[in-house]
């Protein structure tokens, strides 16, 4: 079994310090199921590959076993020769500190997306291409899949499950071990040791920032944890936590309100949706999205207008979605309203193919909510793969903070925010994307507008330049 890994960042060979491993030596370790060896088969300055080779001794796996149960099998199978939990063992033992994200000499490098490419000869998967695609493609690698025949000899007899899968991205050293660590045993859709409680703290924390978001989620934790389902049901509980009502997480919300003494009815966020809805009608959008749709506030709104024909609303969390159905009253509108609206479980960090075709997307009070290094994955997915005509996006106003004497200097309004921009910040943000994807930008403001520190809500309108 081979894993290639390989970069063009340069210096490349630099490598050598993400991975704790000198290019210049063939290095070996013993491990209870076989060997492993290390070494590069290139090392430039333009380009290096590091080779993880495994050799799984085949007598020694049955060493000890019980010969009167299934003892052909344990002579005559795959393991030798295929990516299992063999190769993650050896990522775990022989690259830890790697996956660590951890270099005594390249730390900043360590914690930088630089472009990867690996490689795995030859990778089991038990449902095929598209479930190899599922797991990786959702988060952000070009996948491409070899499929290789039963045997090349007898054509009749067919394509097997195996694969040599070429993965690239630009993404963290560490990011992309972890993920090669859970997804490959998922893959393969087995273990070859004991599964307990500590496999469920392995997956939490190798699928820390990742796995609780993806679409596959679910699938990924029953196969990882055989479908013991008390190990199941005990990662599903960390994995996805009940979420506070939604009132308790808007405090910023709830005060903004008495600070609008000219429309003292009317809230900063029905101001907000008023904004976005005027933004959306603007677009002349038929078919639109809602990305990060919450309880489904800015989709009962859009219900009213006639103009919009298909809504679809998008949302990580599930508990979320469903407070959504219920404000909605799904179950109890006619036939015709119902059509129009699709409510859909996902992440807008991971691609995502449902999300395509759309004219037209808003994305309200979102993207504050997300690790600054995730942003450039929803760029990428809303601004080039789904491209939209239309992109509306709004986020508090930093500056406007310091209006509320209730929120401590240097506070966010939102304890789950993970960063909130004045609105020079955020129009760099928004000018970036233009040159980058083709799109225009205009920004306007939302709620009552200070003199100095301008409006609470801040909102940016992109258009694709035609």
């Amino acid at each position: 079994m081979l894993l290639e890994i390989t970069t063009t960042n340069q210096p490349a060979t630099d490598l050598g310090f993400l991975l704790h491993k000198n290019p210049a030596r063939l290095q070996s370790f013993a491990l209870s199921f076989g060997q492993a060896h290390v070494f590069y088969s290139e090392a430039s300055f333009e380009c290096s590959t590091a080779n993880v080779v495994l050799d799984v001794d085949p007598v020694g796996l049955v060493r000890g076993v019980d010969q009167n149960d299934g003892w052909l099998e344990q002579y005559v199978n795959d393991r030798p020769y295929v990516a299992s939990s063999f190769l993650s063992v050896t990522l775990a033992r022989v690259l830890r500190e790697a996956m660590a994200g951890r270099s005594k000499e390249r730390q900043h490098l360590a914690e930088t997306a630089i472009p990867l490419l690996a490689r795995v000869t030859v990778l089991p998967s038990r449902g095929g291409e598209v479930f190899l695609r599922k797991l990786f493609e959702p988060l952000g690698y070009t996948v491409t899949a070899e499929r290789h025949a039963l045997d090349s000899r007898f054509p009749d007899w067919g394509d097997s499950q195996y694969f040599t899968v070429t993965l690239e991205a630009v993404i963290t050293l560490s990011s992309l071990l972890t993920h090669l660590y859970v997804l490959i045993p998922v893959l393969d859709d087995n273990k070859h040791y004991w599964i307990g409680d500590e496999e469920v703290e392995k997956l939490l924390r190798f699928g820390e920032g990742w796995l609780e978001q993806h679409p596959e989620r679910e699938e990924i934790v029953q196969r990882f944890l055989k479908r013991r389902r008390n190990l199941t049901r005990a990662a599903f509980e960390r994995l996805v936590p009940e979420e506070p009502e939604s009132a308790e997480l808007e405090r910023a919300e709830l005060e903004s309100a008495a600070l609008e003494p000219v429309e003292p009815k009317v809230s900063l966020n029905e101001q907000r949706i008023q904004a976005v809805i005027a933004a959306l009608k603007s677009s002349n959008a038929k078919r639109v999205l809602d990305l990060g749709c919450g309880e489904g506030k800015l989709i009962r709104a859009m219900l009213l207008e006639k103009q919009f024909e298909e809504i679809l609303g998008m949302d990580v969390s599930h508990r979320a979605l469903q407070m959504a159905a219920k404000r909605l009253k799904l179950e109890e509108l006619p036939e015709r309203q119902r059509s129009r609206i699709q409510l859909l479980q996902g992440s807008l960090t991971y691609r995502d193919s449902r999300i395509a075709g759309f004219e037209a997307a808003a994305i309200v009070e979102v993207i504050e909510h997300l690790d600054p290094p995730r942003l450039a994955a929803l760029e990428r997915n809303v601004f080039e793969f789904a491209k939209p005509k239309t992109v509306i996006v709004t986020t508090p106003n930093a500056e406007y903070n310091s209006k509320w004497d209730t929120l401590p200097a240097g506070s966010f309004r939102h304890s789950d925010h993970r960063f909130e921009w004045s609105r020079l910040e955020f129009q760099n943000w928004a000018e970036r994307l233009t040159a980058r994807f083709g799109y225009s930008v205009k920004f306007a403001p939302i709620g009552l507008e200070d003199e100095v520190v301008g409006a609470p809500t801040q909102m940016a309108i992109f258009e694709v330049v035609s």
